[in-house]
This record gives structure tokens, C-alpha cells and sequence, in this order.
């Protein structure tokens, strides 16, 4: 009977003891798998996204080159006119052949004159209606452009034009601005600009007062091209 309790005891001290040793294996928590599927899935979005290579390096010494040289080519177009006829020539050649060319007429006011020339009128001798159309966009033009300097681009929105009489001698476009335009470049952000235009015949009798042959309207939209090349940059990236 001893021996049997002894033996006993023994058995239970034993139990116990591996009871203690299992006891922090089976509390300490176990790290958490990972979800092979959410992986997966990462990898094959990583593989399905381009590869964002850097541009050669003739790529990028060309659009430097480029980018100088339009910068040359826009200071030179608003330097004088033998510079902005030589650019027409190339860039606006309607503007070059229709002889069109701005002038201060007074201090801080300006018009464009249009030649009455054969390239200019039309089969009855009288300013054709297409020329008179066209070339008040490039007047307006011409005066934003040189408003706002080489380091922008102008482009016409919207242009109305009101015809009221036959046109039969050279004609003028008087330009107002209806906003500040000093102020909206020194804003130095991408704006709106609407002119009215007077368009008269000017006459060859002195004392005689100009007639006006038609009215137009026209907005442009003025950018800054450090902004292009922003959005151009930021195109590249995204791709």
C-alpha cells in the first residue's frame, strides 16, 4: 500500500511538471500568417503598373534646345516689325500677305491697319468681307500678344463681327480692352481677355472723319508658358 502512493505521487509531481513546461508554449500567442491572397493580389498590381523610365538623354538636351529657341523666336516677333513680318511669314502667312501691321496711333493706344490691297478685296473693288473677318482676329491678337510679352500664348475664343457698310479704302481696328490687362498679367496666372473693335475706313480727303464699316468683339484666352510645360511634365509623370 506504501509503495502503491508513493508511485502515485511521484506520477502526479511528474504530470505537474510538464504541465508548467507546456504552459508558456500554449500562452504565448503565435504571430499572425500571412494572407497569401492579399499578397498575391499586391504583386500583381505592382506587375500591371509601367515602368517609369527616365527620358533619354537626347530627348531631354533637344526639348531644352527647343524650348530656347521658341523663347529667341517670340522676343524677336515682338522686338519691331520687320521681325513680326518675317514671323507671320513663316507661323501666320495669311497675316504676312495681307499686310496688316500695328501701330501706335497715340500714347498707350493702338490699331492695326489693313492695306487696301488686291489680296484684300474682292471682285467688286470693295474690302473683302472674309478679310475684314479674319484679320480682326489677328489685330486683337497682335495687340494681346504685345500687351503681354514673348513668355505667353494667345489664343481666340469667341469672335463676333458686325458688318454695317462696305468697306472700299484701307481699313483700322481701334482696340479697347474691357479688363486691365497689366493687371491680369501681373497676376502671372492663365486669364481671359475681351477687346471691342472699331473697324473704319480711313479716308483719303484730309478733314474727312473715318467711317466705321463694322464692329467685333473678341476674347482670348492668355496662358503663361511655364504653365504648359507644367501640365506637359505633369502628363509625363502620370503616364
Amino acid at each position: 500500500m506504501i509503495s502503491t502512493s508513493l508511485l502515485s505521487a511521484d506520477a502526479t509531481e511528474t504530470m505537474d511538471d510538464a504541465a508548467a513546461e507546456l504552459a508558456p508554449a500554449i500562452q504565448r500567442p503565435q504571430p499572425p500568417r500571412p494572407n497569401t491572397a492579399d499578397s498575391s493580389s499586391a504583386s500583381r498590381l505592382q506587375e500591371s503598373q509601367p515602368l517609369k523610365r527616365p527620358l533619354p538623354k537626347y530627348i531631354e538636351r533637344a526639348q531644352r534646345w527647343y524650348d530656347k529657341i521658341e523663347a529667341f523666336v517670340s522676343s524677336l516677333s515682338v522686338r519691331d516689325t520687320f521681325w513680326h513680318r518675317v514671323c507671320s511669314l513663316i507661323w501666320l502667312p495669311y497675316a504676312f500677305f495681307s499686310g496688316i501691321r500695328l501701330k501706335e496711333i497715340e500714347e498707350n493706344v493702338y490699331a492695326a491697319i489693313l492695306p487696301f490691297t488686291r489680296f484684300n478685296r474682292n471682285w467688286y473693288r470693295a474690302m473683302a468681307g472674309g478679310a475684314l473677318l479674319a484679320n480682326s482676329e489677328i489685330a486683337g491678337g497682335m495687340y494681346v500678344f504685345g500687351m503681354c510679352g514673348a513668355d505667353y500664348t494667345v489664343v481666340c475664343k469667341h469672335l463676333e463681327y458686325k458688318f454695317l457698310r462696305p468697306c472700299l479704302g484701307p481699313a483700322i481696328y481701334k482696340m479697347s480692352p474691357r479688363e486691365d490687362i497689366r493687371a491680369l498679367v501681373a497676376g502671372g496666372g492663365e486669364f481671359n481677355i475681351t477687346l471691342d473693335l472699331d473697324v473704319l475706313q480711313q479716308v483719303a480727303k484730309l478733314g474727312e472723319k473715318d467711317r466705321r464699316v463694322g464692329r467685333c468683339v473678341a476674347t482670348f484666352h492668355v496662358t503663361p508658358k511655364v504653365q504648359h510645360k507644367i501640365k506637359a511634365n505633369r502628363g509625363k509623370v502620370g503616364s
